[in-house]
């Protein structure tokens, strides 16, 4: 079951299936709300409205009646109201005035600026006074259009019934005058002075009265009678409107939670499996559309939102033929610049990959780089143009262009001053002393040079001294065991010169054979130690059948291992391995390895000698259980005269591993030699021969 998941989760059928179940989800989401929106005016307040007198319906039939009868009553009342002049709001006319005056002072010249103000005024109200008519006659012209706009406005009501009036002026699209006459239809809303009357009573508790009554509110409801009544032909038709939007409105609120729980399922699934082949898959893909900034990717799905809104906008009345071919094209550019986005939010692209940031980026990588790249001439040169640009781009934050600049000043000049302190310490001796500047520029660099001449100045003090202490304890370590035979020699030439036993005579003599060969092999090691430290060997490169070699040499040796009852365990592969190398020097090195495990291996221990193929190189380890116990670390046994055994009771001489590890570089290989415990191993590195 976890096998086919992992087959079908990410495979391509599936993201196609989910992105068209989330492309039909979202495009139905929208197409429910422009359902509402052109059924209902995109109100989903009718799905929890319960009556048609507590709806927003209900209100908003009357709210624009309302509105008319107010204005007209309150403000123009009528014709021969308005052409007195009684609209004209007397801060209107007094800025259109001002405004007539300040024209008058820039362009007559009967305006004196020697004259005071009220001189100049009434000079200005009597040339003036027919362009100040004018202007009078405009504004009473302006109201009397906008009084007719209104009536024509009232003309088209048939229902509900109205009465307004306010002593003087009517307005009504009925006979009926009296209060009584609207009370007997099945909802009125009556206002007389400060009194207000609505019913049924289901009307009161509707929250969107508040709508109608801030409107009487604005006006002065003094002698002033608003009456309106709906009739029960009215109320029917009204109602059975409502009930039908709330009816789609209800519908479309299903589907809509419907869809976009699809949605929401299929989107997830997308953004999950976006760039990615699998589930254990840390690698994001990314394709050819991801490669456009993302910068653009948001203006281009804000364009589709502007061009789907215009074209929905052109087609509303034949929205059902015209939906889908319009709404699913850009829907699916649109989810497919989203997840493309969720692509780079993944891969931590999402701003880096815009184009904005690309240019900035490029500006300040070409100004870095040339400030990098230039001598200190040229950063000097590009600061005195520079500067002086940015404080002209940036003149409205001029205090914040100095505080950076002194900022960055500040800086410059704490790094120098730990610099110079730096090199004093230095100088002084301290050469442990590391002087800490930040930044990548100028200083950071200088102070990273001079670091990096202390360290190799320590380096160096430290190779000295360590080669000083490689001197003594060389030169001590050849005494010793130079001197211990020679020191026997002389001990046992004396003793010949007095004995006259001819039997002692011959043991002193045997003695004496011992220890000038041992004093000789000495001799010679170090006289090969020396050769093979500098180098100064002729070298024979060959192709040589590793595996044979060291076969051949352990029966050489085979009485030295069956002296100490060693196991000699030898791995390696079935095909023949050939390397490298001079054979006389490596079987020289082997021997060695050999000879410092007959001298310092554990007696009847097992000795492993592996043989790996590495491509490139061939490996051969050596590894044995010592005798004694290691209490000393690899880099000391590699240097010369060191053993394993310190109180140097053993018949090695110490050069051993110093000398397989010289002849093995100059071979181009690589020696080492790892300690572990009781476990020693040593390791040679040898080019592997390539046939031509």
């Amino acid at each position: 079951m976890d096998t086919r998941l992992k087959k079908y989760s990410h495979s391509r059928i599936t993201k196609i299936v989910v992105f068209i179940i989330a492309l039909l989800c979202l495009t139905g989401i929208v197409k429910a709300f422009v359902e509402v929106e052109i059924e209902n005016d995109g109100e989903f307040s009718s799905v929890v409205e319960d009556q048609y007198f507590k709806s927003k319906a209900y209100v908003q039939e009357t709210q624009n009646l309302l509105e008319t009868l107010t204005t007209l009553l309150d403000h123009y009342k009528s014709e021969e109201y308005i052409m007195s002049g009684g609209t004209i709001e007397e801060n209107d006319w007094r800025s259109e005035e001002e405004e007539l005056y300040l024209n008058y002072q820039h362009q007559s010249r009967s305006y004196n600026p020697e004259l005071s103000e009220e001189r100049n005024y009434e000079t200005f109200k009597q040339e003036y006074a027919d362009k100040i008519s004018q202007v009078k006659n405009e504004m009473i012209k302006q109201d009397l259009k906008e009084f007719h706009a209104l009536l024509q406005n009232l003309e088209d009501y048939e229902a509900p019934l109205f009465y307004a009036s306010d002593g003087e002026n009517v307005f009504s699209n009925t006979t009926m005058t009296e209060k009584e006459q609207f009370e007997r239809f099945p909802s009125y809303m009556l206002f007389e002075d400060y009194k207000r009357e609505f019913y049924p009573n289901e009307v009161k508790q509707n929250e969107h009265l508040y709508w109608i009554t801030s409107q009487l509110e604005a006006m002065d409801p003094e002698n002033k009678v608003i009456n309106i009544a709906f009739t029960e032909e009215f109320l029917d038709a009204q109602m059975a409107e409502w009930g039908s939007n709330k009816a789609i409105a209800t519908k479309n609120l299903y589907n809509i939670a419907g869809f976009l729980l699809g949605f929401i399922l299929s989107f997830a699934y997308l953004v999950m499996v976006a760039g990615r082949k699998s589930f254990e898959d840390r690698e994001l893909h990314l394709n050819g559309a991801d490669k456009l900034f993302n910068d653009i990717k948001i203006v281009l799905g804000i364009f589709l939102i502007l061009l789907w809104g215009v074209w929905a906008d052109e087609v509303s009345n034949r929205i059902d033929l015209f939906f889908l071919p319009i709404t699913i094209p850009i829907v699916a550019v649109g989810l497919l610049l989203i997840l493309s986005l969720v692509k780079h939010y993944k891969n931590n692209t999402l701003f880096k990959h815009t184009l904005i940031f690309s240019l900035i980026f490029g500006i300040v990588k070409f100004i870095g780089d040339v400030y990098r790249s230039g001598s200190v001439g040229v950063k000097t040169v590009l600061i005195v143009i520079g500067y002086p640009i940015i404080v002209a781009l940036s003149f409205f934050m001029f205090p914040v262009t100095i505080g950076i600049a002194a900022w960055f000043a500040h800086k410059k000049i704490k790094s120098f001053k730990a610099l110079q302190e730096g090199v004093a310490t230095i100088k002084d001796g301290n050469i442990h002393h590391r002087i800490e500047v930040t930044g990548k520029g100028e200083l950071g660099r200088l102070a990273s040079d001079i670091n990096s001449i202390t360290d190799g100045l320590k380096k160096a003090v430290e190779s000295e001294l360590k080669s000083e202490r490689l001197k003594t304890e060389l030169i001590t370590n050849v005494s010793h065991d130079i001197r211990t035979p020679l020191t026997s020699i002389i001990t046992y030439v004396d003793l010949l010169k007095t004995e006259k036993d001819p039997s002692k005579t011959e043991g002193y003599i045997e003695v004496l054979d011992q220890k000038s060969k041992r004093l000789k092999v000495l001799t010679d090691d170090l006289f090969e130690a020396a050769k093979a430290s500098s180098g100064n060997i002729p070298v024979t490169l060959e192709k040589i059948d590793i595996v044979s070699l060291i076969t051949q040499g352990l029966g050489e040796v085979n009485d030295k291992v069956a002296a100490r009852n060693l196991d000699f365990k030898m791995n390696h592969p079935k095909d023949k391995i050939y390397v490298t190398a001079d054979g006389k020097l490596l079987w020289r090195s082997v021997e060695n390895l050999l000879s410092n495990i007959f001298n310092y291996a554990l007696e009847e221990s097992r000795v492993y000698i592996d043989i790996e193929d590495w491509g490139n190189e061939v490996l051969i380890t050596f590894k044995n259980i010592s005798a004694t116990e290691l209490n000393i670390s690899a880099d000391e046994l590699m240097e010369r005269f060191k053993r394993g055994d310190e109180s140097r009771t053993s018949q090695g001489s110490g050069l051993g591993l110093s000398i397989a590890g010289n002849l093995i570089e100059i071979q181009k290989g690589r020696f080492t030699i790892h300690v572990d415990g009781d476990l020693f191993k040593a390791s040679i590195h040898l080019p592997k021969h390539q046939d031509s």
